[in-house]
């Protein structure tokens, strides 16, 4: 019999199955994530006719006598080079761009399956599945750490249907801003006024620091940068009161704050016009008032204090803010002067605090300059709030002090213990983040407009899912109604050593194998494994002009074959042809 129509029959069959599997490339050039597979061929054992001789004195050596006996497809290789990507209108469509799989599970976690084929959804318990119905596996957000721990074993992706976030209260308020430390600014409000106690108060009547008078500023935002010794002369009714200004020293006529400068002059206007009231307006004004009957005709003026001997000089800016208190002030009603205005620099930032049932409270921060290099720093929450143990219960008052290169030396309070009142949690520490001593990693204080650069806090109100987004690491990112963001779980992704061992078992998916090796479970973008693109899916790899190609080669190595076994059944009539 010959051998030829045997191994024509061995090659039909090769081409057959090349043929087999060059329709399913084809048919699947469509199918998400799908890698196509070639077949290889190889040779049949060969007929040996005659071994091989070695040289043997002048004869030469002889090559063996082998007849081949066909072919047979020894192994099927899939390529798993990657597919385009095409974007989609489905948040939870995933692709991977680059190496690994997906990990899905059709029994709740016992035997994992792996797939390219990123087209997830969620199913009405919130499980998050391919179109087979199997699970994805990853990780999920632990709710005592409020973190997805990806070192931790897998599991399934399931995102309660209605799932909420509770209220988290404010633990830590972080603020960024600088405080203008320059002569001149654009922020800065009128001096507070002294009230009948002699207290420097706000415009809420709270207890403030009345602040360096030489770091104060007149009505164009300009800094009086007061001297030692420099100030003015008041004459009252034709007697002379040096009025000096001294940074250590408020005794007699010397004064270190408005109050003291505010004082002093009252002692010698009350000392000619006992019914004279000099207070500070809430415009920031020294103003004085001889309406009340009883007193005396006043009749005031003002320079500016120099003493040449001891070379002291005037202060223009100052003398022209105190001038405008000289006149003359009869004892009658309506006898009023002010000077001008007396301004502070100022800057306030607020942010909403939340207390542990979500409410929101607003946090303010002012900071008022009481020194070259010092600003008070006044705390306020609105009532019934309370942080502090002592009155006014909804302010807290401290201060804050910068080094000569403008980074924050120390501040104080470092923290507050707020209290809503409102059937929330009491006493909650909220710790001040305001920077580093010696850092400018917060509050600075440079020759440039008070400003804040940022200013953030870590509570938020209770809110309801209402979108999930997937990033490149694969993790899954809630959107609540709170306008909070945070991970719900993280998708976990496969590596093989040998791609090409897995074993199909359609729908798109793959198992493990003997000569796959282990899964090396992970990350995306980490260890080589690729990183995951939302809303996109990975095509097929098939390229259709190679598919087609391969077609017409498979085609003549078939009609090749069977044209063996033709020419053969020839041979074999003309054989039997002999006999007759």
């Amino acid at each position: 019999m010959l051998k030829s129509l045997f191994s024509g029959v061995s090659g039909l069959q090769s081409h057959q199955i090349a043929m087999d599997v060059e329709a399913n490339n084809i048919a699947n050039v469509n199918t998400v994530g799908f890698k196509y597979s070639r077949a290889n061929f190889s040779d049949l054992l060969a007929q040996t006719r005659s071994i091989a001789t070695a040289p043997q004195g002048k004869l030469g050596g002889k090559n063996p006598v082998q007849v081949g006996l066909g072919s047979t497809v020894s192994s099927m290789t899939r390529i798993f080079s990657q597919g385009s990507i095409q974007n989609s209108d489905k948040n939870t469509d995933v692709a991977i761009q680059g190496d690994g799989f997906f990990i899905i599970s059709p029994d709740a976690g016992n035997t994992y399956k792996y797939t390219r084929d990123g087209d997830f959804k969620f199913d009405a318990g919130g499980n998050f599945v391919d179109n087979n119905g199997f699970i994805a596996q990853g990780w999920l957000r632990d709710t005592d750490t409020g973190k997805v721990d990806s070192t931790a074993p897998i599991k399934n992706i399931n995102i309660a249907p209605g799932l909420t976030t509770p209220a988290h209260a404010t633990d830590e308020v972080v603020l960024k801003a600088n405080l203008n430390s320059g002569p001149h600014v654009k922020s800065f409000s009128h001096a507070y006024k002294i009230d009948d106690n002699g207290n420097v108060t706000d415009s809420n009547d709270h207890v403030v620091p009345s602040g360096d008078l030489g770091v104060l500023f007149n009505s164009n935002g300009d800094a009086f940068a007061l001297k030692k010794d420099q100030g003015i002369t008041l004459t009252v009714n034709g007697t002379d009161y040096d009025l000096q200004y001294d940074p250590a020293d408020n005794s007699n006529d010397k004064f270190t704050t408005l109050k003291d400068l505010t004082d002093d002059i009252r002692d010698h206007i009350t000392a000619a016009s006992s019914t004279a009231k000099v207070t500070v307006t809430d415009q920031g004004k020294i103003k004085i008032d001889n309406s009340t009957a009883g007193g005396s005709d006043l009749d005031i003026k003002i320079k500016g204090y120099v003493d040449a001997a001891n070379n002291v000089t005037e202060n223009p800016r100052f003398t022209t803010t105190m001038s405008a208190l000289a006149a003359v002030l009869p004892n009658t009603t309506g006898s009023i002067s002010f000077s001008q205005d007396i301004n502070a620099a100022t800057h306030s930032s607020s942010i909403d605090i939340f207390d542990s049932l979500g409410t929101k409270h607003t946090l303010r921060s002012s900071f008022r300059k009481v020194s070259a290099n010092k600003w008070s720093m006044t705390l306020t929450v609105p009532d019934p709030s309370e942080i502090s143990a002592t009155a006014p219960k909804n302010q807290q008052v401290g201060d804050i002090t910068f080094n000569n290169d403008g980074s924050i030396a120390q501040y104080n309070p470092g923290s507050i213990s707020f209290t809503a009142n409102n059937g929330s949690k009491p006493f909650q520490t909220v710790k001040l983040s305001f920077g580093t001593p010696n850092k400018f990693d917060g509050m600075t204080s440079f020759d440039s407009d008070s400003a804040t650069s940022g200013i953030s806090q870590d509570g938020y109100t209770g809110g309801d899912l209402v979108g999930i987004r997937i990033d490149q690491s694969g993790t899954l990112i809630g959107s609540f109604s709170n306008g909070r963001s945070f991970g719900l779980a993280q998708i976990a992704m496969a590596k093989f050593t040998n791609n090409e061992g897995l074993s199909t078992e359609g729908g798109n998916v793959y198992i493990q194998t003997a000569n796959s090796g282990d899964p090396i479970i992970g990350t995306a973008a980490t260890a080589g494994r690729g990183f995951i693109q939302s809303s996109a899916l990975e095509a097929s790899n098939v390229d259709l002009s190679r598919a087609l190609t391969q077609l017409i080669i498979i085609q003549r190595g078939f009609q090749a074959n069977g044209k063996t076994i033709t020419t053969s059944d020839q041979l074999l009539q003309t054989l039997i042809g002999l006999k007759q």
